[in-house]
């Protein structure tokens, strides 16, 4: 590390107390009715460095909605599995439209820019269920083993409301199917797709959960290989350039790190070999990412001094 430990918790509990003044920011992702729910005054920042020291503060153990940031975990089962053969149905490039785009689906033949935007998860979430009998006990496992926790499980109330206000996904998954892009049935995708979207992790949870992403793919906890280091890079180059939806370009110009959002307000990210770090704030700016964690991150790479740049 370029900073002390000490250095390092008293810039981000600094940090942690100045934006914790400007909570509820943004607006919670109230079209998914159970995450309309969740109080937008939460604020919650883990780091993890790969020295092993961990900092948390505010609400860094309230487990919430991780959604879209669990694309990132199926991602890797799935690239672990297959590897390069998911390129096969998938593209690599920024989708340049909402995370939700019908038009630009349908103009592109059914194939989805990348593995971040929905439908792109929906072809990962139709692989899972080819490579395994149960792919959301597996992919439940799998964060088990990136975290030591063995508690993480998907919040039924938040699955149900997303199957009953999907329909858009639903219109994605028909389009993809119509194109043979899906292989199973559109409600078996759905049902794995909604209850991977709906598990419940913490800032701490998150921040341990990457530190593989950090570590050229190998899990700290178990010294086991996940990927490899050309795989971990490629996967960090995802997140860079397609992790926020169509806030990626931006999100690097400003914050410089590979990262994950979630319309549930979190938004993890890392720096090779240093450190990884989870914010939860459920308020969102116009483009589906947490305003108050963008702007707590920007600052975060400016004090330390730390990014992929």
């Amino acid at each position: 590390m370029s900073l002390s430990q000490q250095t390092l918790s008293e810039i981000v509990g600094t940090l942690f107390t100045e934006y914790s003044r400007k909570r509820g920011r943004g607006k919670v992702a109230d079209y998914i009715p159970a995450l309309g729910k969740v109080d937008p005054q939460r604020f919650g920042v883990a780091v993890q460095t790969l020295s092993a020291q961990k900092l948390s503060f505010g609400d860094a153990e309230e487990p919430f909605s991780i959604q879209s940031i669990s694309k990132l975990f199926a991602f890797t089962m799935a690239f672990a599995e297959r590897g390069e053969k998911v390129w096969e149905r998938l593209g690599k490039e920024p989708s340049g439209t909402s995370f939700n785009s019908l038009f630009q689906l349908e103009a592109e033949n059914g194939i989805p820019r990348n593995p971040f935007i929905n439908a792109g998860a929906m072809v990962i979430t139709d692989m899972l269920i080819d490579d395994f009998d149960d792919p959301m006990f597996e992919l439940l496992s799998f964060l088990h083993n990136l975290t030591g926790c063995n508690t993480i499980d998907y919040d039924e109330e938040v699955y149900r409301s997303e199957l009953a206000y999907g329909s858009r996904n639903a219109a994605l998954c028909y389009l993809m199917k119509s194109f043979g892009n899906i292989h199973h049935s559109v409600r078996k995708v759905l049902d794995l797709y909604f209850m991977q979207c709906s598990i419940r992790m913490t800032c701490t949870e998150l921040a341990q959960a990457v530190q593989f992403l950090a570590c050229s793919g190998i899990n700290p906890l178990t010294r086991t290989q996940l990927l490899t280091a050309s795989q971990t890079k490629r996967t960090n180059a995802l997140m860079l350039t397609t992790g926020l939806y169509n806030e990626a370009g931006d999100f690097a110009f400003r914050v410089g790190i590979p990262a994950k959002s979630g319309v549930g307000g979190g938004i993890v990210g890392l720096i090779p070999s240093e450190l990884t770090v989870a914010t939860w704030s459920p308020g969102l700016n116009a483009l589906g990412n947490s305003q108050l964690g963008i702007d707590f991150l920007e600052e975060f790479t400016t004090r330390t001094g730390l990014s992929i740049f």
